[in-house]
């Protein structure tokens, strides 16, 4: 699988990822990782918050810091 950006500039670069918003392939050029935190219930226990990344495009990243 190819980089949708890549591609789109008339460039073959293999994809490392797909965006977790819009499932484009994106090559390390063209990812951004995003770190967030994450809630989670376990079992009859209290709330847990765990450290969590997730990859994102250019347009995606952009749209997520608005």
């Amino acid at each position: 699988m190819h980089c949708l950006d890549c591609h789109t500039q008339g460039a073959a670069s293999p994809a490392v990822g797909i965006c977790r918003a819009c499932g484009a392939a994106v090559c390390a050029n063209h990812a951004r990782v995003i770190t967030h935190e994450t809630h989670r219930r376990p079992f009859l226990a209290p709330p847990v918050e765990t450290p969590a990344r997730s990859l994102r495009c250019f347009p995606c990243a952009g749209a997520d810091s608005r």
